[in-house]
């Protein structure tokens, strides 16, 4: 008897949404991922991929694995803006979804799950339900997602299992595109039928409570590590995912995703138990942020360790513009020295460095041309005068945590000297959460009195040899990511939901 090799469908559309930024057009996906067919395989075999991690990890696991017939058929990925167009949308789906049908053996679907369309509050769980309809009830589907992710009921009534991270910063892609394959594996062998159980919980934190490392997101993911150890073979995966509070939709809030072998009542109850043990500690999900003032202050004590600040309100990594100079115009008004400041997302100031040259001083002009973003009130316009003492072309490859090993594409890049800060200027928006960022243009992070990063909590991992602890500030600065929620005007998320509201209640699960 000839053997049975499985076709599986590859697929996936990648974005986190921010409500408050503008929103996501086709450009913004062709700007960091497109890729369909042979392209994009061969993007997710190759040593350095400039995909979605866990995309190419679950490739990589499938091929190491056994036989398999992968059909991919398209990726599309942007780096975090506001609502999805619904062009953009509907143009997906109409490529990707009509490309499925009952012939195949499974789906794979590398998605992040915090997705707002202008048309829509779910669209991630829309997809989900038109891949059921187009491959039909008993075809497995595998989805991997952020741990930021809006987790709808649509999404886990449409899908067999649900893989997300358990890291913030996020540092087990490949891991968790690995358990995708090896799930998927189990199931195409019989050894599994999926039960998915879903709690969600009043409770809408920021996402500077979220942190896995020492913070109560990490104890509960540790502890539903613990259980799933515990109940052996009889669960498949426990998800635990944060919310991303800006998507502004009625999926927000702490959700417990449980995938059982083949028991839904076991699923239900560990998630409920989950879920009790979350609430309880509901009170730790507040935190405070550093003062402006105090920053500044810290900034200029010349006898203190070096330290790392994260401007936190303008975190490109969140939706923010990567634009805002309220906090280096303060830093040059008060003299500050040693500094290294990095990303401003400018590529009009990057081509003026370019054209000047190294060596060369100029008048630097930050959001000279603001024609592509909102013209928020914190994006001002800021001219100082400076040197150029660094050019790249942008092209690099991630050293150090979530964006190890992953080809970044920054466009144009430059190093300006601006009295005591250095500051990178790139083309393309993104966190700074690698110190690559800055070593592409041989500076030396130890070397640096301050380091000042436009990122939220992702830097904590790439930049985690030199600093920890007491020398990592989180500044309250202001920006599409700032994340005092008393500041935004918040319409769809779940009222009433903690710490919106310190008295919502749940219903906790006899």
């Amino acid at each position: 008897m000839r053997k049975h090799i499985p076709k599986i469908a590859l697929l996936g559309l990648i974005l986190e949404s921010n409500r408050f930024a503008r929103s996501a057009s086709l450009d913004d996906f062709e700007r960091l991922t497109v890729k369909r067919g042979k392209i994009l395989i061969d993007d997710a075999r190759s040593t350095t991929p400039s995909i979605a991690i866990e995309f190419s990890a679950f490739v990589k696991a499938m091929d190491a694995t056994g036989d398999w017939q992968p059909v991919p058929i398209i990726l599309m990925a942007s780096r975090p803006l506001g609502a999805l167009q619904k062009a953009v949308f509907e143009g997906y789906c109409a490529e990707a979804i009509s490309q499925l049908d009952e012939s195949f053996d499974a789906v794979y679907l590398c998605h992040h799950g915090a997705m707002v369309a202008e048309h829509l509050h779910d669209p991630d769980g829309a997809i989900a339900e038109m891949t059921r309809l187009a491959v039909g009830p008993k075809t497995p589907i595998i989805m991997t997602l952020d741990l930021h992710a809006n987790i709808s009921d649509k999404m886990c009534h449409s899908v067999d299992l649900i893989c997300g991270y358990r890291t913030n910063p996020h540092v087990d892609q490949n891991d968790r595109g690995q358990e995708a394959a090896f799930g998927l594996r189990q199931i195409l062998h019989g050894l599994a039928v999926p039960k998915i159980a879903h709690v969600k919980l009043p409770l809408a934190p920021s996402s500077i409570t979220l942190l896995t490392a020492n913070g109560p997101l990490g104890r509960a993911i540790d502890f539903g590590q613990r259980r799933l150890a515990e109940f052996g073979s009889k669960i498949l995966n426990i998800s635990i995912f944060g919310n991303f509070i800006f998507s502004d939709v009625p999926e927000n809030g702490v959700s417990i995703v449980v995938t059982a072998r083949d028991d839904a009542a076991i699923a239900t109850s560990l998630a409920n138990e989950i879920a009790t043990f979350i609430w309880d500690s509901r009170d730790d999900y507040v935190k405070s942020l550093t003062p402006f003032k105090k920053a500044i202050e810290i900034a200029l004590n010349k006898g203190r360790e070096p330290v790392i600040f994260a401007d936190s309100g303008d975190n490109p990594g969140g939706g923010g513009s990567g634009r805002t100079t309220g906090l280096l115009s303060a830093l040059l008004a008060s003299d500050a020295q040693n500094i290294l400041y990095g990303s401003f997302f400018d590529p009009a100031l990057s081509q003026d460095a370019h054209a000047k040259g190294i060596g060369e001083s100029f008048t630097a002009v930050f959001n000279q041309d603001r024609n592509d973003i909102p013209r928020e009130a914190w994006d001002e316009r800021l001219g100082v005068e400076a040197k150029v003492i660094g050019l790249h072309d942008g092209e690099i490859v991630g050293r150090l945590g979530m964006m190890a090993g992953r080809k970044l594409s920054l466009g144009l890049c430059a190093l300006l000297e601006i009295a005591g800060v250095k500051v990178v200027v790139i083309s393309e928006r993104a966190q700074t959460a690698d110190p690559v960022f800055f070593e592409m243009f041989d500076q030396d992070i130890a070397a640096a009195h301050t380091i000042i990063v436009k990122s939220r909590g992702h830097f904590r991992a790439g930049f985690a040899p030199w600093f920890e602890g007491s020398n990592i500030y989180e500044i309250d600065t202001v920006g599409l990511t700032s994340p005092v929620l008393s500041r935004w005007d918040f319409k769809n998320v779940p009222q009433p939901s903690f710490p919106f509201q310190t008295k919502a209640e749940w219903n906790r699960p006899r």
